[in-house]
């Protein structure tokens, strides 16, 4: 492992996600109401980057509407400078032009963007025992036994070339596998992605690479043989029980890190983190015990070569 170049740490926090449901922890983001004000304290605590789905303001379940975001986007913009990226991963069982609608309609300067297709199992979590509070929480988590996500190449191209080419919008890339990285890679080498751009790597998801330190590591290897270091800025993150051990090593490795209430429900063992902040402020504080520093929104912006807040339709 060596050390890359000095870069500050950009911290990117996934506030809600389409992951956990309410039942899980009572501290998940529903309502835009907690949407807008756990995303703005995260920005308050360190983050540059919010990264942002909706859900059904009733009962928690995903939703792709556009209005429900117009509910929280504006006043997360009138309250902080981060940047905001929003999801077109949707939630299981959306179609691609459902999980694209709030983000077609708001131009935001980024969004996430799954680079192909997987197997997504969140039904290993009925194996605790829980008191649903809505029907379609467990009913949710067990489609995910026979489900894969869908984002072809076909599917991807579309996506690059409506946001990216017409809306301006930079991504996230989020590779959940090896495989994603060379996916990457065929985009770059046709043209249809430019430096400098953005490499979620995402760990420990069942479906997706396994949440060992060899992983990071390879995978590290592997897409600086494929795009050049100095062509990419590489983010981490882990799900579960593995968020903040996978984020530190990652950071000293001289990566980006993500984390938030969509990757873990958690603040340490077996405690349930109170806000998104929470996570935030103590990779913030890791960070910087680690003798780095933490990238601003401006200094995100920069490096990763946005259009800009006043860019946006919100």
């Amino acid at each position: 492992m060596n050390m890359a170049k000095e870069n500050k740490v950009i911290i990117t926090c996934a506030v809600t996600g389409a992951i956990h449901t309410p039942t899980m922890s009572p501290h998940l983001p529903i309502t835009p109401d907690e949407v807008a004000k756990d995303a703005i304290a995260a920005a308050e605590a360190g983050a540059s980057i919010l990264h942002l789905h909706a859900r059904d303001p009733d009962d928690g379940s995903p939703t792709p509407s556009p209005d429900v975001f117009m509910d929280f986007l504006p006043r997360i913009k009138q309250a902080t400078d981060a940047v905001v990226n929003i999801t077109t991963g949707g939630g299981h069982g959306m179609t691609l032009e459902e999980r694209c609608q709030a983000a077609l309609a708001v131009s935001p300067e980024m969004t996430s963007l799954n680079m192909g297709s997987m197997n997504f199992g969140l039904f290993p979590i009925l194996d605790k025992a829980y008191d649903w509070k809505h029907k379609w929480e467990p009913e949710y988590l067990e489609m995910t036994r026979d489900f894969i996500f869908r984002n072809t190449f076909k599917d991807i191209e579309w996506v690059l070339k409506t946001l990216g080419e017409d809306h301006g919008v930079r991504f996230e890339f989020e590779c959940y596998d090896m495989g994603h990285l060379y996916n990457l890679a065929h985009f770059v080498d046709r043209g249809l992605i430019k430096p400098p751009f953005f490499v979620q790597t995402i760990f420990g998801i069942l479906g997706g690479i396994g949440a060992d330190l060899e992983n990071l590591a390879h995978m590290r290897r592997i897409a600086n043989k494929l795009f050049g270091e100095e062509n990419y800025e590489w983010s981490i993150l882990a799900a579960g029980r593995h968020q903040m051990n996978f984020v530190t090593t990652g950071a000293i490795m001289g990566g980006n890190v993500r984390v938030g209430l969509e990757d873990s429900l958690y603040i340490g063992k077996g405690q349930l983190a109170e806000s998104n902040a929470d996570q935030v402020a103590k990779i913030k504080r890791i960070v910087e015990d680690l003798s780095l520093e933490v990238a601003t929104p401006a200094e995100a912006r920069e490096r990763l070569a946005l259009k800009g807040g006043d860019m946006v339709k919100f």
